[in-house]
């Protein structure tokens, strides 16, 4: 065995709970929201912003100054992304399926069915949708398309978009 040893210098990761409560402190009072904050082991920080209308370049630029200057760049090196959801992004907090509810999403359960569906409504729960589906109805010899209300819990739904129709 050889007696040396390589040391390499560990990277403590950004804390993203922190630079999400900074976040949301600097939202008080705006329709903006916080929907993800992630950070890489190389401490490169995304921060998913969305609101109840939209979300200007603007103001992910004033909030990724805001919490940088509340920040110490000589204590840990970093480099801080402020982005909004992008349109056909998953869905990730109730406040975004709560926006949504009325407009068609594109829902994969957990089982790999996928449905294009109304959302309905959102309970801390799950979610009501609606879509035509095709049964067999009685006296018929086809089946037949039926509209259908279901609701599925969180926990069988894989990812929520919301879906744009270009027709």
């Amino acid at each position: 065995m050889s007696p040396y040893f390589v040391v390499e210098r560990s990277r403590i990761m950004m804390d993203t709970k922190k630079i999400t409560a900074l976040a949301e402190q600097k939202l008080q009072g705006t329709d903006l929201f916080v929907v993800d904050c992630t950070c890489s082991p190389a401490n490169e920080i995304e921060l998913i912003l969305d609101s109840d209308t939209s979300v200007g370049i603007d103001a992910c630029a004033d909030l990724s100054r805001a919490i940088e200057a509340e920040l110490d760049r000589d204590a840990e090196d970093f480099s801080l992304t402020v982005m909004s959801a992008g349109i056909g992004s998953e869905l990730r907090s109730l406040r975004q399926y709560r926006k949504l509810v009325g407009n068609s999403v594109e829902v994969l359960l957990a089982n790999g069915i996928k449905l294009l569906a109304r959302l309905d409504e959102v309970t801390e729960e799950g979610i009501t949708l609606s879509y035509e589906e095709k049964q067999t109805v009685e006296g018929k010899k086809r089946k037949q398309l039926v509209k259908v209300c279901r609701t599925y819990p969180f926990s069988e739904i894989k990812s929520t978009k919301e879906w744009l129709d270009f027709k």
